[in-house]
Order: structure tokens, then sequence, then C-alpha cells
């Protein structure tokens, strides 16, 4: 069973950054797609980014493209985020999450099987 640590979250001022990380543990870190999704109350869960088994293949929201970036480290069974010129709207609990199947990207949270707690992201103005 895979089991998902996220960190790096806190409070940040708009324009700012952070580095989200999520290490990984109970499985083969390398077999595994990799994503980043965030949820606000009351809203559903949304994709932000993707990166396949080698890292070689990302894909990205289009509110988060060219101010994030995801990457993973095999060797270390983690995955980052970096968050540069963070905006109020990014305030979310972001969570990663393991897709075990095809590897390729997928914008839906139904194709990933395995999710950690969520770390708290807010933006001040």
């Amino acid at each position: 069973q895979v089991q998902l640590e996220e960190s790096g979250g806190g409070l940040v001022q708009a324009g700012g950054s952070l580095r989200l990380s999520c290490a990984a543990s109970g499985g083969t870190f390398s077999n595994y797609g990799m994503a980043w999704f965030r949820q606000t109350p009351g809203k559903e869960r949304e994709f932000v980014a993707y990166i396949n088994r080698s890292g070689g293949l990302i894909s990205y929201a289009q509110p988060v493209l060219g101010r994030f970036t995801i990457s993973r480290d095999n060797a270390k069974n983690t995955l980052y985020l970096k968050m540069n010129s963070l905006h109020l709207e990014d305030t979310a609990v972001y969570y990663c999450a393991v897709k075990d199947n095809a590897d390729w990207p997928s914008r839906s949270r139904n194709d990933y099987n395995h999710w950690g707690q969520g770390t708290q992201v807010t933006v001040a103005s």
C-alpha cells in the first residue's frame, strides 16, 4: 500500500513562492505517474500538474502554467511542486496522488489510486 505525505505548505504573500514536497513509501515510486491536485471549500478537487514515471512527460493546468513546476526525485521517492508568483486564488489544500496504470497524463481524479492527506497553502494580499 502506497502512502503519501505532503509538506511545505504555509502562509505566503501574493507574488511569493513555496515548494511543496510529497514523500512516498510502501511502493516502487518510479513505477508511478504522479500528480498534484488542489481543493478549496465547496469546490471539487482540481488538477494542477502531472509528471510521468521518468519525469519526461509533464502536463499543467492552464491557471498555473508558467508559474508552477512539477518535478520528482526517484532516488528520494519524492515529488515536488515549486510554486512561484502565487495568486490569492492559489489558496487551497494541495494533494499529491499516485497513478499506477498507464504512464500517461490524466486530469481526472478518478484515475488516481492513492492520495496524501493534503497540505494547506494560503496566499495573502
